[in-house]
């Protein structure tokens, strides 16, 4: 390997904590596909990370819910990427320095996307309330296309509703009812966990983009690109998708920012430390 093209070693000769991580998480994910189809236990929905209203949230969850992930593509994503910059940056801090990262990134973007969430879920509250003042047919179909377009779109309980609801527009139970439903699908997604290390692992990504900038890397094994602009371009995609907001999109993009915003926090307090 020349001094400026990297290639991660293979897994006999990984770091301790790289290769222990890369275990636990493989370990977490067969677990829960069998403790769902044997036990019927919703592993996600007990150690993935929930809005802190949720019936559901503990604060331990701010750090489980990283060992778990969604699907096998999920998984592989981000162990792919754990292996493949984590191994020169644990050798090169050492493997304490390396885990108290990974894990103040990972807590880290727990904590935006919370943030994230709080502002999200303060707006579709207050929309709620208003609409709770003056329920409407056209006002209760415009929520749940604004705010639960799948729900809209594919939920057949909501969908009948509203197809009973237009054919009695002005009956005030139908207006009752539609305030409960809103609250209910509210409930719903407050419910939904967010799952998996990608927060810790940007904070991986933006890691080695600043301590090794002009380092090489192989984009799809054929196309090489500098660290740094690897790091610029993912910052920028996840910026875009966050702020875009697609209703239909599940990934918590903004978590991924969280985890190389405290990266950055981290690297640069240490760097300030170190020539103190």
């Amino acid at each position: 390997m020349s001094s400026n093209q990297y290639r991660p070693a293979g897994f006999k000769l990984l770091p301790p904590v790289v290769k222990n991580l890369l275990i636990i998480n493989g370990l977490f994910f067969l677990a829960t596909w069998s403790f769902q189809s044997v036990f019927d236990i919703d592993l996600p929905r007990i150690l993935g990370l929930h809005y802190f209203q949720s019936d559901y949230f503990q604060p331990y969850q701010f750090v489980t819910y990283m060992f778990l992930h969604a699907d096998f593509y999920h998984i592989i994503f981000n162990m792919f990427a754990l292996w493949m910059f984590g191994y020169l940056l644990e050798n090169v801090w050492g493997s304490k320095r390396f885990l108290i990262y990974y894990m103040v990134t990972g807590i880290g973007a727990a904590i935006i996307q919370t943030l994230i969430n709080w502002w999200d879920f303060s707006s579709l509250q207050n929309d709620a309330l208003l609409y709770a003042d003056h329920p409407s047919l056209d006002a209760f179909v415009g929520f749940v296309k604004s705010y639960f377009p799948n729900y809209y779109e594919y939920h057949e309980t909501i969908r009948g509703f509203i197809g009973q609801w237009t054919l009695s527009p002005d009956n005030p139970a139908f207006a009752s009812q539609s305030v409960d439903y809103v609250n209910q699908l509210i409930k719903l997604q407050m419910d939904v966990p967010t799952i998996g290390a990608s927060g810790a692992v940007y904070g991986i990504l933006l890691a080695f983009g600043m301590m090794f900038p002009n380092m090489l890397v192989y984009i799809y094994f054929l196309f090489p690109i500098k660290a740094k602009w690897i790091v610029i371009l993912y910052g920028a995609i996840e910026l875009f998708s966050g702020i875009s907001n697609n209703p239909n999109d599940n990934v918590a993009h903004f978590a991924h920012l969280g985890g190389m915003i405290f990266g950055v926090f981290l690297i640069l307090y240490w760097r300030k430390k170190a020539i103190s």
